[in-house]
């Protein structure tokens, strides 16, 4: 249950009932009733002791790379984002992951239901949905971004951590120089993987050899070494 300033609102989700207005996040209740929900307003900046925790990570925030982020994001969507880099207008062009979803279907034609990117929603559950979508499709192959390199919903439409937003922008953005998508992208190339291939009489000979991390006998040893000796000049 949660703790509120305004009475709950609860909605059931069946249909024919109304969502909640602009702006409200939806949280279940209950987990043995899915379907009731309760709808509170958008949460609020960090305080408290998340203060000191947001600070160092805000402080990260590279603008220039920002900028040719979303100038990429730009070129590959179509949208008219802005491409200053500023943090704030990073987040309101992004944060109800209609852009991201465009950028996801544009590198993957198809990925993305087209009911789903016919107008952009103002509805909070909706918003969070697309952000989430955005990152399960960019999980998946050709991309197949790592799970590291993703970020949190919360990041994004909580304003938490937009230092990892941009880095999963870059990130998608470096695997499109190295996968087969109608978008071009930027950053350096990744690196391929070098594989070796040992045939069964080379794995078998290998057995044999002592390893460095076992230890060495070439070079300078102890050997001679008498601890309890004195040192004379003559014998």
């Amino acid at each position: 249950v949660l703790t509120q300033v305004k009475p709950p609102v609860v909605t059931e989700c069946n249909g024919g009932v109304d969502w909640p207005s602009e702006g409200l996040i939806i949280t279940p209740m209950s987990s043995n009733n899915p379907g009731l929900f309760a709808q509170r307003g958008p949460q609020a900046g960090p305080s408290g002791l998340q203060k000191p925790a947001v600070a160092p990570i805000a402080g990260k925030y590279d603008q220039e790379v920002a900028a040719r982020c979303m100038q990429w994001v730009r070129e590959a969507t179509g949208e008219p984002v802005d491409t200053s880099g500023d943090m704030d207008k990073v987040y309101e062009d992004l944060k109800d992951g209609y852009v991201l979803c465009k950028l996801a279907n544009a590198i993957k034609p198809g990925c993305i239901p087209a009911m789903k990117l016919n107008k952009r929603s103002k509805m909070a559950f909706q918003m969070m949905e697309m952000i989430e979508l955005f990152n399960t499709k960019i999980k998946q192959p050709p991309l197949s971004i790592p799970e590291h390199s993703v970020f949190a919903t919360a990041d994004l439409y909580e304003k938490q951590n937009m230092v990892q937003v941009i880095t999963c922008l870059e990130s998608v953005a470096r695997k499109c120089l190295s996968v087969d998508t109608p978008v071009k992208g930027f950053g350096p190339k990744e690196a391929e993987a070098n594989r070796r291939e040992f045939s069964e009489e080379q794995l078998a000979e290998g057995k044999s050899i002592i390893g460095l991390q076992m230890g060495s006998n070439k070079g300078a040893t102890q050997a001679g070494q008498n601890f309890g000796k004195g040192r004379m000049i003559v014998d």
